[in-house]
């Protein structure tokens, strides 16, 4: 069973913004998809993040499939630096690559300590999809243009996407469902769940 598993960002929720409406559309596909509930989200703990994934995920494979939102994304890409295993795939959204040192009183330096070895992380998954908002404010869309060309994979911009967040009135992320629905290979389901 292919199983999705949400990360939202810097003082998110897992039931935030457009996690929920995605998890509604992915039950369609008969699916497990879980937001997961990342610990401490106002001052976040890299090394704390990767547990609960870890713990979350617990054995990853073929069939597992990763969407991270702002800091989720970075979360990610430190999860495939240290896994072992190579997962189905990944949706990156609004994330970022490099931040500087200090930026939100030193909160998110645990995430970038050191650079990314994307070279490394793009063995880990199958296929990535990077989607970006054409005038994030947050996260330059460059980083995301640059995450893609590393990952030799699909950016989507969206146009007026802000940080593709609540925020930004994003309740819905349809280039999400279709970016899983192409790299996981889902089709609608068709049978009873008890």
């Amino acid at each position: 069973m292919k199983k999705i598993f949400l990360i939202h960002g810097f003082e998110g929720e897992p039931n935030g913004g457009w996690r929920p409406w995605l998890m509604g559309e992915l039950a369609k596909y008969g699916v497990y998809a879980c937001a997961l509930p990342m610990p401490s989200p106002e001052k976040p703990i890299c090394k704390d993040w990767l547990a609960m994934i870890d713990y979350c995920i617990g054995k990853p494979n073929k069939d597992t499939y990763l969407v991270g939102h702002s800091l989720g994304v970075p979360a990610i890409l430190r999860y495939l630096e240290k896994t072992k295993v190579k997962i189905g795939g990944a949706v990156l959204v609004s994330g970022p690559i490099k931040t500087k040192k200090g930026y939100r009183n030193g909160k998110l330096d645990t995430f970038f300590a050191q650079p990314f070895d994307l070279k490394l992380i793009k063995r880990k998954a199958s296929k990535f999809t990077v989607i970006h908002g054409d005038n994030d404010q947050l996260v330059d869309i460059t980083q995301d243009e640059e995450l893609a060309k590393l990952l030799s994979c699909e950016l989507i911009k969206v146009k007026n996407g802000g940080h593709l967040n609540g925020s930004s009135g994003f309740r819905e992320l349809p280039q999400a469902l279709v970016a899983l629905k192409k790299i996981a290979s889902l089709k609608p389901f068709k049978g009873t769940i008890y």
